[in-house]
């Protein structure tokens, strides 16, 4: 697999030069994009995009990587090495951590060839899709209530902490375009996408060439059920420890080596895509934290509005009643439905059996299963498109690849779609990035506005999807039940 762009190979030999000239073992020839003995940089097409492939057979347990604590990018290793940055951010003891870190990266790519970590720096991406970074108009395409008030929520916490850190930066005279709250979103993504866990840092560590791995979401193994007496097994193996969140990674920082240290979860074969897990996050998280998501997330979680008794009935939090990723409801939100469909004088002494998991009775499972459908029918009918409509669009921006210049595909999908994607939204919205920029930037800037429409799109597809299953599984439960 040979990565298609010159420009980034040839910069990812810079980097692998960098790192061998700090401690981290690489091929001895850049040229083969090599890390250590196991490991290569390569290209995934669809999977991820640029990632690390196995060089032999690698198993369970074996060292991938691992990267002194000298090349780490913390708020400690910066402030250690520039006493001007430590004595200016004295007087500003209200910052978060993630806060001083975010300002400290800025000040550190001021300082541009001077910085020990430039050839880093040059690796980074241009841009991140964050919620942050969303717009008014990607938010909105999320459709669903509880995402765009994510988003919302996102974009106004980037810049509430961006005019917190304002002062701070101007003090270090930072180069006008590194004090834009555009400038600030991209250091944010970057510390919110590729910061690891480190014990002395709440913020975490920037960790180059650990960073080269792309995501694989963990899983449990579970059986299929296939008839109603599963039932109550099948919902027993659900996660309900919502106080349970340790993220889990493959790897850490190890005192003993002074290094961060990386290991295979799995066994992979020579050229498999090596990939690490580093937290379970439904898509929305993903989206929010790392700019990307996963058509087939087995961490997905999917709310349904709830009608207001159901939350007082139940003690679960509100976070536990969901739609699994294959359309089943949770745990969580069985329970509290078989006793809110239990009649209110017999709540009392066979509330236990709902709390337990058990069915009641014939009858109150298909009550429940029939608020259900309703409820996820209803829902479906309400988005302003369908799913295949998503399908159709998603098809669409992809074909925007083909294009050498994207104005002319902007042109065509506005002729295709109306609402959203018409003259008044995406090519309006297009228009208005490209007022009064150079036509490369405004280009770059398009396709970065498009991108993250893109995801937003996917996400509600992903949304409308699942609730489709939970309507298809209710369904069938109710056409079981009413035969026996």
């Amino acid at each position: 697999m040979n990565l298609s762009s010159e420009a980034e190979e040839g910069g990812l030999k810079m980097l692998l030069k960098w790192a061998a000239e700090h401690g981290v073992e690489v091929s001895e020839s850049y040229s083969s994009l090599g890390l250590g003995h196991s490991l290569s940089v390569s290209s995934f097409p669809g999977a991820g995009g640029r990632g690390v492939a196995a060089l032999r057979p690698i198993t369970k347990g074996d060292l991938l990587l691992k990267v002194p604590k000298s090349a780490l990018i913390t708020t400690r290793s910066l402030l250690s090495r520039d006493e001007t940055l430590s004595v200016a951010l004295k007087p500003h003891p209200s910052l978060s951590p993630t806060q001083v870190l975010t300002v400290c990266l800025l000040y550190e790519i001021n300082k541009g060839k001077a910085s020990p970590w430039h050839p880093y720096f040059l690796h980074l991406p241009r841009s991140y899709s964050i919620l942050a970074a969303f717009g008014e108009l990607e938010s909105q395409a999320l459709q669903v209530d509880y995402a765009v008030w994510a988003a919302q929520k996102a974009i106004t916490k980037a810049k509430y902490e961006w005019k917190q850190a304002s002062a701070l930066m101007k003090e270090l005279k930072l180069k006008p375009p590194l004090l834009s709250f555009r400038a600030w979103i991209w250091a944010t993504g970057t510390i919110s996408s590729r910061t690891l866990h480190v014990p002395w840092d709440e913020a975490g560590c920037l960790c180059p060439v650990g960073d080269l791995f792309n995501y694989a979401a963990p899983t449990e193994e579970s059986d299929s059920f296939e008839d109603v007496d599963n039932w109550k097994n099948e919902y027993a193996k659900d996660d309900l420890d919502m106080h349970h969140s340790q993220r889990l990674t493959d790897g850490g920082y190890e005192e003993d080596a002074a290094a961060y240290c990386f290991y295979a979860k799995k066994n992979y074969n020579v050229g498999e895509q090596v990939l690490l897990s580093y937290g379970t996050y439904t898509n929305l998280e993903l989206l929010e934290h790392y700019g990307f998501l996963l058509e087939d997330n087995p961490n997905e979680k999917v709310f349904i509005p709830l009608e207001l008794d159901m939350h007082s009935l139940s003690c679960w939090p509100k976070e536990s009643l969901y739609i699994h990723q294959n359309g089943r409801p949770s745990f969580a939100l069985m329970c509290a439905l078989r006793l809110w469909a239990t009649p209110p004088y017999q709540r009392k002494s066979i509330g236990h059996l709902a709390y337990s998991g058990c069915q009641i009775s014939k009858g109150n499972e298909i009550c429940v299963m029939k608020w259900i459908a309703k409820k996820c029918d209803a829902v479906l009918k309400e988005m302003p498109t369908a799913v295949e409509e998503d399908k159709s669009l998603v098809h669409l921006i992809d074909k925007m690849e083909e294009y050498e210049n994207p104005w002319e595909w902007v042109k065509e999908a506005s002729a295709a779609f109306g609402g959203e994607y018409g003259n008044d939204n995406i090519l309006k919205a297009a228009c208005v990035v490209g007022r009064d920029e150079e036509p490369s930037t405004a280009l770059v800037r398009t396709k970065m506005l498009i991108d993250r429409w893109k995801l937003a799109v996917q996400w509600r597809l992903v949304y409308k999807t699942v609730v489709a299953r939970c309507l298809s599984y209710c369904t069938d439960i109710i056409n079981s039940l009413s035969v026996q």
